[in-house]
């Protein structure tokens, strides 16, 4: 079974049989493909650690809080957001690959089993790559919790197929929210691509924001850098939390991967600091990196995306959150500086401290 027959998209971003970015997408200069395989080939390691990635089994409250993060690996997140758990791409298996015995495979283990979640009240998916899809941790999810999956649109193809049940799955355009009691979770525009195989843009990508009470999350996925930030700053913001992607960049994939400093920008454009236009009552919000880390997927140095968003956002007076893969933290707004930012990666890629 593939994806649905175009006639059921009635979206603005479909047409032509595929899902389209609001903004056009450069493309790969052409005969590029051939050096980038030979650069690949030529690279080695340097996008894995040399050392061991420290990884804290986290400890979890009863109840979730008002507002907490646990990052558990690459775009994979258990949100605390005004008493609810959300799980944001949630990716168990050792390879994010159609085979278990080639492709990335992890850098550290997963730091919590499945089993071992709290009650979630929604687990969110920003597009069909098999880094942020994974069948069996799908699987796995159906059979342990009871909380629906909150897709773009497209997705609930891939998850029928897979035996979830029609009553676990909601999918969701650009713009629509869904409510579950008073959490409400907003698709929003990333600026992206999906497929899986040979297949491309059948499905949506999407962003994600997260609301409960007063608490505010926005949740990147994987996108590039878009003005459509703006916007979603403007309609949903501010933000107290920020979960943006700042791995697996490059100079031949702008368009669909933000590097650190895109990263910050779009943190500022959603309203993740308390500026003049959101008044003078809120405190700052604070940035959590991902899509870093865990899966060896472009041609940076492993290390290089840590570094690089610590120094862009102390230019920019950011506070961002470096925690270890496991590592909760709480977010107090009254003292949003109070979080993980030490740094544990220097070590793990085998470099002395000083450089």
């Amino acid at each position: 079974m593939g994806a649905r027959p175009a006639e059921a998209y009635d979206s603005p971003q479909f047409h032509d049989g595929v899902f389209h970015n609001r903004l056009p997408m450069s493309v790969v200069e052409p005969g590029s493909t051939g050096s980038m395989a030979a650069e690949w080939a030529r690279r080695g390691d340097v996008g894995r650690p040399r050392g061991e990635v420290p990884v804290t089994r986290p400890e979890l409250p009863k109840r979730a809080a008002d507002l907490a993060a646990t990052w558990l690996g690459h775009a994979t997140v258990l949100l605390e957001v005004g008493g609810h758990w959300v799980l944001t791409d949630p990716v168990w298996s050792d390879r994010v690959s159609p085979s278990a015995t080639v492709g990335p495979r992890r850098s550290h283990p997963v730091p919590i089993e499945l089993a071992d979640l709290p009650p979630l009240s929604a687990i969110l998916i920003s597009h069909d790559h098999y880094d942020h899809l994974d069948t069996a941790t799908i699987d796995a999810l159906v059979e342990l919790q009871d909380a629906p999956l909150v897709v773009p649109l497209g997705i609930s193809a891939h998850l029928r197929r897979w035996g979830v049940p029609e009553n676990r799955i909601v999918e969701l355009d650009w713009g629509q929210s869904h409510r579950v009691g008073d959490l409400t979770l907003t698709c929003t525009e990333a600026r992206h691509f999906s497929g899986r195989g040979f297949v491309r843009n059948t499905t949506l990508w999407s962003s994600w924001v997260a609301a409960a009470g007063d608490r505010r999350v926005f949740f990147g996925g994987d996108t590039g850098y878009t003005p459509a930030f703006t916007g979603i700053g403007e309609d949903y913001g501010p933000f107290d939390l920020t979960v943006l992607p700042i791995g697996a960049y490059d100079r031949r994939w702008r368009d669909v991967h933000m590097d650190p400093a895109e990263a910050v920008r779009c943190h500022l454009d959603v309203q993740g600091e308390a500026g003049s236009d959101s008044g003078g009552d809120r405190a700052d919000g604070v940035l959590l990196p991902i899509h870093w880390a865990t899966f060896d997927l472009a041609f940076h140095r492993w290390a290089a995306p840590a570094d690089w968003v610590r120094e862009e956002a102390a230019e920019r007076g950011v506070t961002v959150a470096l925690p270890r893969p496991g590592e909760r933290f709480e977010i107090d707004p009254e003292h949003p500086s109070d979080v993980p930012d030490d740094d544990w990666w220097t070590a793990a890629a085998g470099r002395p401290a000083s450089s």
